[in-house]
């Protein structure tokens, strides 16, 4: 266990991800965003072969023993990339960040409905507070909970954004149900691939040629798409989940950052608040977390026999 490489693994892997979100987003208002998840999945797919080819691991990432689930995996987590991306025309891309943070949230729920996980009190209290900073922050762009006017493009793209995590959550019940007979790599691998042929999908809805600009833009963040995921990979291989995990919240002092000096975008105080909200929400339940895994090696241990 390195726990400083693999925290700078994931800082690194969350700037990468964030630079890929901008660099979409800058393309959104022409490029559809099924076409955008096609070029970010394509174009990840020749740096993971080729990270697992230098890693010796090329035969294990192809390898699969469930085609299926990775085939589920993949219609849930390309859902969740196209809302994603289609949000980023409509919001702020620090607002974008913000609601994306349900995801783990919404996973906690939906792990003990799908997978009989057991969540306590303490659990569902974070993930209450975590919720209720989402709504916060979705609450001016919603007319339900918003005092004044509010634009249909505003409250469209704060539910694609919404949707998206919703989806989120739900690829990630899919990846612990695969964990279990899947490699890491297959995973990463597999997701790639999937989400380039489903998102052709998409075709027939209105696809664009691209202008040179808007090509190399779309490639790039395919490129460091792929990138990201090899540092994501890489932090985990390197420090407990416990350890890294926290780090991702970084994550939005680097969308406050580029969307300040990119797109010209001043976060408002109810965004930052509600944003706080669910951060330590988010904080709790993996403390919460690496708790219950000291308390469960500590029995293990206790269990072994001595001598």
């Amino acid at each position: 266990m390195r726990p400083l490489r693999g925290i700078s693994f994931k800082i690194a892997s969350v700037l990468v991800f964030i630079v890929m979100a901008a660099l979409i987003k800058s393309t959104s208002a022409h490029v559809p965003p099924g076409q955008a998840v096609f070029f970010r999945s394509l174009f990840a797919i020749p740096v993971i072969v080729a990270w697992l080819a230098w890693r010796r691991e090329l035969r294990q990432g192809l390898r699969t023993v469930q085609p299926m689930g990775h085939v589920w995996r993949g219609v849930v987590g390309t859902t969740a990339m196209g809302l994603g991306f289609a949000g980023l025309a409509y919001l702020p891309l620090p607002e974008v960040t913000a609601i994306g943070y349900a995801a783990p949230l919404l996973t906690v729920v939906f792990a003990a409905m799908f997978l009989g996980e057991e969540v306590r009190v303490f659990r569902l209290s974070a993930v209450a507070l975590g919720l209720a900073g989402v709504l916060i922050v979705l609450s001016p762009r919603v007319t339900a909970l918003s005092d004044g006017a509010v634009g249909t493009a505003e409250t469209l793209g704060a539910m694609l954004v919404l949707g998206g995590a919703v989806f989120a959550a739900l690829a990630q019940v899919f990846v612990r149900k695969l964990v279990l007979t899947e490699s890491t790599s297959a995973i990463v691998f597999w997701f790639s691939a999937t989400a380039t042929l489903l998102s052709l999908v998409t075709l027939p809805f209105g696809w664009v040629m691209p202008d040179g600009r808007e090509a190399t833009i779309l490639i790039a963040a395919g490129v460091l798409g792929g990138i990201g995921q090899i540092l994501l990979t890489s932090g985990y291989r390197e420090a407990d989940a416990s350890v890294v995990a926290p780090f991702e919240y970084v994550s939005m002092l680097f969308a406050l950052a580029f969307g300040y000096f990119l797109f010209d975008e001043v976060p408002t105080a109810t965004m930052l608040s509600g944003a706080l909200l669910v951060v330590t929400a988010g904080i709790l339940i993996i403390w919460r977390e690496r708790q219950l895994g000291l308390e469960r090696a500590r029995q293990r241990k206790a269990m072994t026999p001595q001598g």
